[in-house]
């Protein structure tokens, strides 16, 4: 299985681009993926569209398209996995979205939307893409065309980005984002809704629990430690939540993950 990442060290890139990820499978031993909610939002290439690939997300299931976008998920996602796959991702801030689609990054919210229909610009991007023979190759293209289309970020845009992808942020509060990003409360859940799809306390819980998880595939701590490093109540809060974003309990994501955080598989062919 080759994986591939790349984050950008440079402006303007690095304040839009959170990374770069390629992956190509061949022969793949699973038959099932599923992605847990990651939060963010992510502009996805399918570069074998015509193998059938399918998913399911909130009990629809759909084809894969050959280019699309998807952003701040509440359930997992379920990919019936070809033996062959290539794939070419790039996560963007939330902020960076609207000048690069002329639409909040709220609005793809919950949804896997062909970028094809959206702006016709993204079949022409992925002949080009198709064509480049490298990882390196694909990541300069679509950097040249990201540039062209990118406006300054402000500096509470680039707070704002630092609090939605950070996963090891401090305790966040509404009346200490109020402080830090100058906004009331009733500002504050507007512009949360407009880049998450949810209002200010949904979208603090949910950085609650996308914490735990980069806690429970990265640390050592147990799900105890875990839920008190995150600040949920107690225990069975901590439990609650996170059935609630995975339909999972946090030990048996802790059972079942995979070397990519928030990804396990299942049913070997």
């Amino acid at each position: 299985m080759g994986i591939h990442f790349y984050i950008p060290k440079e402006k303007p890139l690095n304040d839009t681009v959170h990374f770069f990820w390629q992956v190509k499978r061949s022969n793949t031993q699973y038959n099932k993926e599923n992605i847990l909610p990651k939060g963010g939002v992510e502009i996805v290439f399918n570069f074998f569209p015509e193998t059938i690939f399918k998913g399911c997300l909130y009990n629809t299931t759909f084809t894969i398209p050959k280019c699309f976008v998807q952003a701040y998920h509440t359930q997992q996602i379920e990919l019936s996995l070809p033996k062959n796959q290539f794939l070419f991702g790039i996560v963007i801030y939330p902020t960076a979205l609207k000048s690069i689609l002329k639409v909040p990054a709220g609005n793809f919210a919950k949804q896997c939307i062909d970028l094809t229909l959206v702006d016709a610009s993204f079949n022409t991007l992925w002949y080009q893409l198709v064509e480049k023979n490298t990882f390196e190759e694909k990541v300069a293209l679509f950097s040249s065309w990201l540039i062209k289309r990118l406006s300054p970020l402000t500096q509470r845009e680039e707070t704002m980005n630092r609090i939605l992808t950070s996963k090891n942020e401090m305790s966040l509060s509404v009346v200490s984002l109020s402080n830090c990003l100058c906004y009331s409360s009733r500002q504050l859940s507007r512009i949360f809704y407009e880049l998450t799809g949810m209002n200010i306390e949904q979208t603090l819980l949910y950085l609650k629990y996308l914490k735990a998880v980069n806690l429970i595939h990265n640390s050592s701590l147990s799900l105890t430690q875990i839920a008190y490093t995150c600040g949920f109540s107690d225990q069975s809060h901590f439990i609650k939540v996170f059935k609630l974003f995975t339909s999972l309990c946090p030990n048996d994501y802790k059972s079942k993950k995979s070397t990519i955080v928030g990804h396990y598989f299942d049913f070997v062919r």
